[in-house]
């Protein structure tokens, strides 16, 4: 069985997932969607008996689609995902899955209701630092987290619009609060402060801020802080640093350190994640068997919920309880 696999955004995701795919024998890279058909036709080109088609629904007519990749921006999600869920179409979606509750919600419902196949595209949790932490965890007590993604502003013109990424937390940073809830616990409480210090004044149409940390209260009683920067020209980084009882667990996008009292034990990341997260995916769609999705669009609806609230709180000066 060879598995048609469409392919709905044609930017720098969407490629990279047509490449790891076009890889993986029993598996047909079919069709791509774009906003326009010559976007669509330039990258189904590159793929031999691909099309393009410039909508979901002109994509889904005529072609027979075993699962379909959406890596578009925050906001044009909505209707690709419930036309897809309409028809019955396993998907994996790229992070964030919108801008806002209301239609993440109205998809979740959808889901939920066919029982549809998901995956959302938080390949940190597919890190062999990650997991590594979690055996870690079992026998310590986490006390704080820190975490933080700082960096330089991305160039699509979208990104730097609060109606086009949501900010930086809800776009980029909710890898880190997604890591936080996935290695240590679920968030009870947020509070953030946003500030606007540079971008303004360099770049156009800026309307996201540069600036922001987010307090956070977990269901166990720790507490975490994650910042952002979407402002500085060098230095960049991301990551989660996890306080505990024994030491300081330092993920990041390498891997895993260990710090304990005299010693430091690395675990370098090995596996591709992207790769891992595909294999999960491409398996339950062929089996039925989801066990090795470690997150569903319900799970990362939880994670979605957590930056929209942070962003409820910089709005209003006040926290917000989940």
């Amino acid at each position: 069985m060879t598995l048609q696999v469409g392919i709905v955004g044609t930017g720098w995701f969407g490629m990279m997932h047509a490449e790891k795919l076009s890889k993986i024998e029993g598996v047909k890279v079919a069709a791509f969607g774009a906003t326009t058909q010559q976007k669509a036709e330039r990258a189904a080109q590159q793929y031999e008996g691909a099309r393009g088609y410039d909508s979901i629904h002109n994509l889904l007519d005529d072609r027979k689609l075993d699962a379909v990749y959406i890596c578009v921006p925050p906001f044009a999600h909505g209707e690709i995902e419930t036309a897809l869920i309409e028809r019955n179409i396993p998907f994996l979606v790229e992070k964030p899955i919108g801008l806002d509750e209301q239609i993440p919600s109205a998809i979740l419902k959808g889901i939920e209701e066919k029982k549809l196949i998901t995956s959302v595209g938080y390949h940190f949790r597919y890190m062999d630092g990650t997991d590594r932490a979690r055996e870690l965890l079992h026998e310590r007590k986490v006390g704080m987290a820190l975490g933080y993604w700082m960096g330089s502003m991305p160039g699509v013109s979208w990104w730097r619009k609060i109606h086009g990424s949501g900010g930086q937390f809800v776009e980029q940073t909710t890898h880190i609060v997604d890591l936080l809830r996935y290695t240590v616990c679920e968030v009870s409480e947020v509070y953030a402060a946003y500030g606007g210090r540079i971008m303004g004044s360099i770049e156009e149409g800026v309307s996201v801020p540069d600036v922001g940390t987010v307090t956070l209260k977990l269901a166990s009683g720790a507490v975490a802080t994650i910042s952002n920067t979407c402002a500085i020209p060098a230095g960049d980084r991301a990551g989660l640093h996890i306080y505990t009882d024994k030491g300081v667990l330092e993920l990041g996008h390498s891997g895993l350190l260990d710090v304990e009292a005299g010693r430091k034990t690395e675990y370098a990341n090995q596996s591709n994640p992207y790769e891992l997260e595909n294999e999960a995916f491409l398996h339950a769609v062929k089996t039925g068997d989801t066990s090795r999705i470690r997150s569903t669009y319900a799970d990362a609806w939880l994670t979605h919920k957590v930056t929209i609230a942070a962003n409820e709180s910089a709005r209003t000066g006040l926290p917000v309880k989940l």
